[in-house]
């Protein structure tokens, strides 16, 4: 894992634990480029637990609720609704994609013969998805370039706490970002399937957090499919197989939206910390 400082902040007059234990969540964040999205999820309701953990804090209250900060409050809150509405979107995204492999499963469970119809349909399906998907991440993109940030005194306390909130929204963004091209089908290439994303984002929980496995369900998946939807007859033992991958698959996306809906519940109560402050 690439090596992170944790730099120290005063509030006010040393460092903190929590400020610590901050630090070191966007270290590891930063350094997970290769985990898996159970991993990066979990990273996130760390991070968020204890950044309202922090807003929590009467120093950290005292520092930003006077008048003279409150346009940097207004900016905070404007990049926790930026999360939210990111966090919004991407359990959308999830909720159609497990409705695709929902409708395939039902659909081939009728099956006895030939699945090219069935399979067919569902790759279109995921090729209108992974075109949205592609397309609001392009427009996060741009977005993220068009955000600036004024310079600050690094001395200050407020100056600290503004910096954390910033690397906090800035960090969270990448990883809502890389979980999203997780199921966005990667441009043309010889497989038909976006399976080797999607493979990535639905590792076993029993995977180290810093190195994933060459082989997993999704992909034995992904090659089952591409062998059997050509095939005009399938044994009884093959269909099954591929349904209890397919259930296999549907479980993990489930798993990714409670951890999302559970990181949505954190970001509207920092949302409220926020306000909470500015109207002090």
């Amino acid at each position: 894992m690439a090596s992170c400082h944790i730099r120290s902040f005063s509030l006010p007059s040393r460092s903190h634990p929590l400020i610590v234990t901050i630090e070191e969540q966007l270290c590891k964040l930063k350094a997970s480029q290769f985990s898996t999205m159970s991993c990066k999820l979990n990273g996130l309701k760390n991070l968020f637990e204890c950044t309202d953990d922090l807003l929590q804090m009467p120093v950290a209250q005292q520092t930003l609720s006077h008048e003279s900060q409150s346009q940097c409050v207004e900016d905070a809150l404007s990049g926790s609704l930026d999360l939210l509405d990111l966090c919004d979107s991407i359990r959308d995204f999830f909720s159609q994609m497990k409705e695709c492999v929902q409708e395939l499963e039902f659909s081939l469970g009728r099956r006895k013969r030939g699945i090219t119809s069935e399979v067919e349909v569902y790759m279109e399906s995921r090729k209108k998805l992974s075109k949205v998907i592609i397309k609001y991440l392009r427009y996060l993109k741009r977005k993220e370039r068009n955000s600036t940030s004024e310079a600050m005194d690094n001395n200050s306390n407020l100056t600290n706490m503004i910096s954390i909130l910033t690397r906090v929204q800035e960090i969270s963004l990448g990883e809502f970002q890389s979980i999203l091209s997780f199921i966005s089908q990667p441009k043309a290439k010889s497989k038909p399937f976006g399976w080797s994303i999607i493979s990535k984002a639905l590792q076993s929980k029993r995977v180290s957090c810093e190195v994933e496995t060459e082989v997993n369900e999704v992909e034995k998946l992904d090659a089952e499919l591409l062998t059997l939807k050509s095939s005009k007859d399938i044994s009884i033992s093959q269909l099954q197989s591929l349904l209890k991958g397919l259930e296999a698959l549907g479980s993990s996306i489930q798993e990714a939206e409670e951890e999302l809906e559970c990181i949505y519940r954190l970001l509207v109560k920092t949302r409220v910390s926020l306000l909470n402050i500015l109207n002090h």
